[in-house]
């Protein structure tokens, strides 16, 4: 007898992180989709071997799904957010919150995206805004709801961000799951994955979610740290400057100690005085060309947050402006940008990433001269 589904969960869009939490739901009885409407053919042969249902616009996914992961750039935050807004609250066919007369119930957003805290604040009001003025529509435009009536919520948002990298299966039937990995079982195996932590907070939590909701936490693994908006993604934002931060200062390390012809040196000194560095820097560097792109603005968010959270003044604390700057000239300037995962070329290992950085310096440096 087959697995009952528990819920249909939408996903925005199907990268490769978005990918491997796709296979983990699935994996886990729920349903997934997208809106597989322009997107490659890579990424549409990628969704159907995952079970991933393909729809052909937001419209769609917003009525038929229960929950939507955003899981997209950070350049790409805000407007997926409008999207979801605009097929789910305030297009031509809004979704119906009610739960009886064959309404859906509210739809949950979760935005699990590497943006500042006052970035996800300003989504989050985005979809309070387009909740009230749905809210005055069905209760009419000059009252709205009446004196006493709780006020409909269209979309429920929840702050999110992910840490760590995509959820991955690492074998059918280990009895020693490694650390950070996490036990689940689907109708034919016991399985064992390797899965980020998202954290997650603000007034809503998944496991408020009728039936499915904690079944839903548990499987992400998420855990919900705080009642605030924007608590999860300043959390992110602080990991992010410590791990994206380290990868920067190994870039500028590595590629000098290559053009210095000492990079074999520095790693046999790294190896005996710092190992656990060593290890940190090659899985940075080698992990690194095909995300410096994404990297950029997550960069411009870290300097954000600290400036707007932390007290760091602009300009002369702002260390993560030039990270950025960094991370766009690996992704511009040098063939590591050309790099896409699963199709990897350049930068296999540490040697060949700083030997690629130092060409694409030695370029800038003739066109400038």
């Amino acid at each position: 007898m087959a697995a009952q589904t528990l819920a249909k969960i939408g996903i925005l869009s199907i990268g490769d992180m978005g990918m491997g939490i796709a296979k983990l739901l699935v994996a886990n009885g729920f349903a997934v989709a997208t809106n597989g409407r322009g997107r490659s053919e890579d990424t549409i042969a990628r969704a159907k071997s995952a079970q991933v249902e393909l729809l052909n616009s937001d419209e769609a996914l917003c009525e038929a799904c229960d929950v939507i992961l955003s899981v997209v750039p950070p350049r790409d935050a805000v407007a997926t957010a409008q999207r979801v807004i605009d097929a789910a609250i305030t297009g031509p066919f809004p979704r119906d919150p009610s739960t009886t007369g064959g309404g859906r119930g509210p739809l949950y957003f979760a935005d699990l995206n590497a943006v500042a805290p006052s970035t996800v604040k300003g989504i989050a009001e985005m979809f309070d805004k387009a909740n009230s003025e749905s809210s005055r529509r069905r209760g009419g435009a000059a009252t709205g709801p009446s004196e006493g009536e709780e006020k409909v919520e269209v979309v429920r948002f929840i702050d999110g961000s992910i840490i760590g990298g995509p959820p991955s299966l690492v074998s059918a039937s280990s009895k020693d799951a490694e650390s950070g990995t996490s036990s689940s079982s689907s109708s034919s195996a016991q399985q064992t994955w390797k899965l980020p932590n998202i954290p997650l907070s603000g007034p809503h939590p998944l496991s408020s979610i009728p039936t499915y909701g904690s079944k839903l936490g548990t499987v992400l693994n998420t855990r919900h740290i705080s009642a605030s908006v924007g608590a999860a993604s300043g959390l992110k934002m602080c990991f992010a400057s410590l791990s994206k931060g380290f990868t920067a200062l190994a870039i500028q390390s590595f590629t000098t100690a290559s053009r210095l012809g000492v990079l074999d040196e520095l790693t046999s000194e790294l190896a005996v005085h710092n190992p656990a560095s060593l290890r940190s820097v090659t899985g940075g560097l080698t992990g690194m060309p095909p995300k410096a792109y994404r990297w950029v603005r997550e960069m411009e968010e870290i300097s954000r947050t600290f400036e707007e959270e932390g007290g760091f003044a602009a300009g002369r604390h702002d260390v993560f402006g030039a990270v950025a700057e960094l991370y766009k000239s690996v992704a511009e300037e040098t063939v590591l940008g050309e790099e896409k995962v699963g199709k990897r070329k350049r930068g296999l290992d540490v040697a060949d990433v700083a030997q690629a950085i130092g060409e694409g310096l030695e370029k800038r440096k003739k066109k400038n001269d």
